[in-house]
């Protein structure tokens, strides 16, 4: 017979896997009175969880929504189950999904008794996945950032920048962003101010330390455009802006936030935020939208606009030559 703990996780697993039972068969599958089912019921709702009554011959009880999720009670296949689902959405192309899932997935993997966690491995192991864009990135070190984001603790590890320097960094992390590839965002205590970093450029295991109480986030908590800034307009040696005279969703259809960074300024127009090595080839980008737009910074490229104009200019003439 089972204990009343055990018991009780049994119970909040069966009205959790279905609908609504009936009294004497729930009693039944628990093997206990059905006096002794209604008291297991009342610690159930003294706990929180929603369990309906109701009473007569086909009298029986269902679990109800409430106004918080409740703690499930899992068999090993259906934590497992959402153990493969949320890996596979750590893929997700939307950060909205795949920054959750990582924090769900390290929850759950953090309660997991050994014998789930050895399984769960080998699933991983065996399954890849096709539309996987950072194919060197080791999901147990993005599950072991999204555990340290939610818990607020320092983290460590070795990182390789974008000029191939070598460095150890100490950060304060809080959150993971999804814009094709990973990262990380946090005030690094080393450099005193916020830094993004790629999580595939992440050697080695990442070290979990002591707890930190977190500084106000940068870009007011808007941690996607803080990210989308830092690789789209920060690493270049120009600086543009332009807006352009179209709808921020038409913009956003064929610019990623890992190439610009977009601000509706009214219905008909967008502020486009970029950085770039060369204003050579910006002009005809910008003029490829096929709408009116001003720029507003640098100078230097009004001037790179004109001599993109003298170059067409002097193709049109050689066309109308050749056409005479």
């Amino acid at each position: 017979m089972l204990t009343a703990s055990a018991r009780l996780l049994r119970l909040l697993s069966l009205l959790q896997s279905r609908r609504s039972w009936a009294g004497p068969e729930l009693a039944d599958r628990l093997e206990v009175t059905p006096r002794t089912l209604r008291r297991d019921v009342e610690r159930l709702r003294s706990l929180g969880y929603p369990v309906r009554g109701q009473s007569g011959i086909a009298g029986g009880y269902a679990m109800e929504a409430g106004a918080q999720l409740p703690p499930l009670a899992l068999e090993d296949d259906e934590a497992l189950a959402i153990a493969l689902a949320l890996r596979t959405a750590t893929n997700a192309l939307s950060a909205s999904v795949g920054e959750p899932a990582l924090r769900a997935l390290a929850k759950l993997e953090r309660v997991f008794p050994a014998r789930l966690r050895r399984r769960a491995q080998a699933l991983r192991d065996s399954i890849l996945l096709l539309e996987r864009t950072d194919h060197s990135l080791d999901t147990e070190v993005l599950s072991t950032l999204a555990e340290a984001c939610d818990g607020r603790r320092v983290v460590t590890f070795d990182y390789t920048s974008r000029a191939s320097a070598h460095t150890r960094r100490t950060v304060e992390p809080a959150g993971l962003v999804h814009t094709g590839r990973w990262y990380l965002i946090g005030y690094d205590r080393d450099r005193d101010d916020w830094r993004t970093f790629r999580v595939d450029r992440m050697a080695g295991d990442v070290a979990v330390g002591a707890g930190f109480v977190p500084k106000p986030p940068p870009d007011g908590g808007d941690l996607r455009r803080f990210v989308s800034r830092s690789i789209s307009v920060d690493p270049y040696a120009h600086q543009v802006e332009v807006i352009l005279h179209a709808p921020i969703d038409r913009v956003a259809a064929r610019v990623s936030a890992s190439t610009a960074l977009l601000e509706r300024l009214d219905e008909g127009r967008t502020r486009v935020s970029l950085g770039a090595s060369s204003l050579a080839g910006l002009g005809a980008w910008v003029a490829s939208f096929e709408v009116d737009f001003e720029v507003v910074e640098p100078p230097e490229l009004i001037e790179a606009l004109r001599e993109l104009r003298c170059r067409i200019d002097g193709a049109l003439k050689a066309a109308r030559r050749f056409a005479e």
